[in-house]
């Protein structure tokens, strides 16, 4: 049952990658797995229940391999920049079409605005976390962590927005730049004191 749930949820975040949260429609999941309308039903009793719990899924993937990068055993600065460039629209991080539908529909979808506004706090606070351990480990200064990983995130998150919607208005080499130096003034150094 666990298993059928997870391949559910898998597809409906492919096909609201590929359709968008409004055209996504319960009988497109079941299709794209060959299954019933009814077994999706016997799951998830709504379509903004199945929604909400695919967007879960997804952010609990993404949220596994931001802690992977982040639990690594090296100085800080190297651990944010790590999660910094993977998150970054220019990493290897995937969904960026994904996360910006979700935040569309969650104007709407207040089950949908629980698990995005979660996910970000959970993104801020893990970022936080790592900048208040390179504060205290004298790597490097920053007065207010959850406020710079405010920030970061604000930005990463408004490239990705105009790299996805607006393909070529910022370049991906700008990008990390800019990435990369909002980073560092972040932490009270220069970009050159990211590199390993």
């Amino acid at each position: 049952m666990a298993e059928r749930r997870v391949e559910l949820l898998t597809a409906t975040v492919e096909q609201i990658e590929a359709r968008g949260v409004a055209a996504v429609r319960i009988a497109d999941v079941a299709a794209a797995l060959g299954v019933s309308n009814a077994l999706v039903l016997y799951h998830f009793s709504t379509k903004d229940e199945l929604v909400a719990a695919a967007f879960a899924h997804a952010a609990e993937g993404d949220l596994a391999h931001l802690r992977k990068l982040l639990g690594r055993r090296t100085p800080a600065v190297r651990r944010l920049r790590a999660a910094v460039r993977w998150y970054a629209p220019t990493g290897s991080a995937k969904g960026w079409r994904l996360w910006i539908e979700g935040w569309a529909a969650a104007l709407r979808e207040p089950a949908l605005r629980s698990v995005t506004r979660d996910l970000d706090r959970r993104w801020k606070e893990a970022l936080g976390e790592v900048i208040a351990e390179g504060v205290a480990a004298g790597e490097f200064r920053c007065p207010d962590p959850e406020a710079a990983a405010l920030r970061l995130t604000a930005l990463l998150d408004g490239l990705a927005v105009q790299m996805t919607a607006h393909p070529g208005a910022v370049t991906r080499a700008r990008t990390r730049a800019w990435a990369d130096e909002a980073l560092a003034r972040e932490l009270g150094l220069s970009p050159a004191d990211l590199t390993p």
